[in-house]
């Protein structure tokens, strides 16, 4: 079906119908599958046959939702994880060895700081964190040893991005894998690997899903890429369920509806605050007025549903706010229908030192906003309580 738009392939990829003949796509919840014969199962674990074998290697609704989402992204391969931080770390731990080093952006996800920081570095594998959108520091942090730059963009939650192409064309040059973290737009609104990523991740908890029901994760990209992420989930069993698999899976019937509505809601959101008082600054990468705006004109469609805002007080200020509102779920989770509200410095990006706080801009008086499908206007009445 490579010839078919985005949305029909959101709709009609990845599965098979069964002897059944179901129109919705079936779940198979069983740990394990059975064989013919003694000599078929042999053939299955020694890869002559293809074929199930165990849920923690594959099973049929897991590989429905990867072809799905391989095929939205243009990937060869997806192999799908029970998180999108077991995502991430199945790509290091596959991919990396002992003396290896990873560039990776200080402006990301906190807890994929601290992995990198308390995790990571205990494999002797060396981490240098630089400037999300500082092309000429990503280039200086090379080393002989370098073999991976990790990020993500738009970033979570100041919406900085990076030209992904002027990246590519570096780590190409050097041999190193590109991997770059899409869960704050997904493929709906963002193609990296088309831009000159590797690998793409995705946290499918969040717009995947879209309704917060459930964890799940992804890596995609090559197969020979893949086959080596696969053989870590494999092996250590971050696998993802057949049922969270089949949640996930009937969220990316509607990823592209629910993407646009994010987007159309959250810049309206951002253009109201940017225009009231009380708010020192707004960061949406779909205002004219951010740094990145018109780079993410360039390699997005649309801008996202992610809108953090500065106030005057710090915390208290803070605080204030968030707990005025009767309509915004206060979580931390992003990515649903019901619009969420977080205190980023005490939460996500809670475990990062002050000093790691300041490097990446998250200061104690910002507030992220995931914007959901309600009515805007009433999300604009609700934070206008607390302002």
């Amino acid at each position: 079906m490579q010839d078919l738009n985005f949305d029909t392939k959101a709709i009609r990829e990845g599965y098979r119908t069964t002897g059944e003949q179901e129109h919705s796509e079936a779940i198979f919840l069983t740990s394990s599958f059975t064989f013919d014969s003694a000599e078929q199962a042999a053939s299955r674990f020694s890869k002559e046959e293809p074929g199930n074998i165990y849920a923690r290697f594959t099973n049929p609704t897991v590989d429905a939702f990867e072809k799905k989402l391989a095929a939205l992204e243009g990937a060869e391969a997806c192999v799908a994880t029970s998180s999108g931080m077991a995502a991430i770390f199945a790509t290091l731990m596959a991919l990396l060895k002992s003396g290896d080093h990873i560039v990776a952006s200080r402006n990301m996800f906190g807890t994929s700081i601290v992995l990198l920081n308390t995790i990571i570095s205990k494999f002797d594998i060396s981490v240098s964190f630089v400037d999300l959108s500082d092309i000429s520091a990503w280039e200086a942090a090379i080393n002989d040893n370098t073999k991976l730059f990790l990020l993500e963009t738009p970033s979570n939650p100041l919406g900085q991005a990076v030209d992904l192409v002027a990246l590519g064309k570096i780590t190409k040059a050097n041999n190193i894998l590109l991997a770059v973290d899409n869960c704050v737009l997904t493929p709906a609104l963002q193609k990296p690997l088309e831009l000159g990523a590797d690998i793409v991740i995705h946290s499918a908890t969040k717009y995947i899903d879209g309704q917060g029901r459930c964890l799940a994760g992804a890596v995609l990209g090559t197969e020979e890429i893949i086959e080596h992420v696969h053989g870590f989930v494999r092996t250590t069993g971050p696998s993802l369920s057949a049922f969270n698999a089949w949640i996930v899976l009937k969220g990316l019937d509607t990823l592209s509806l629910r993407m646009k509505a994010h987007s159309a809601n959250a810049l309206k959101l951002a253009t109201w605050l940017e225009q009231q008082e009380k708010v020192k600054h707004v960061h949406y990468i779909g205002l004219e007025s951010h740094p990145h705006h018109q780079l993410a004109k360039q390699q997005q469609s649309d801008f996202g549903g992610i809108v953090s805002f500065e106030v005057e007080g710090g915390r208290k200020a803070a605080f204030n706010i968030i707990n005025a509102t009767e309509i915004f779920s206060i979580t931390a989770n992003l990515g649903d229908t019901k619009s969420t509200i977080t205190h980023p410095a005490s939460t996500t990006h809670g475990r990062l030192t002050d000093e790691e706080k300041h490097n990446s801009n998250i200061s104690e008086g910002l507030i992220r906003i995931s914007v959901g499908l309600e009515d805007v206007g009433d999300l604009i009445d609700d934070i206008n309580k607390g302002l």
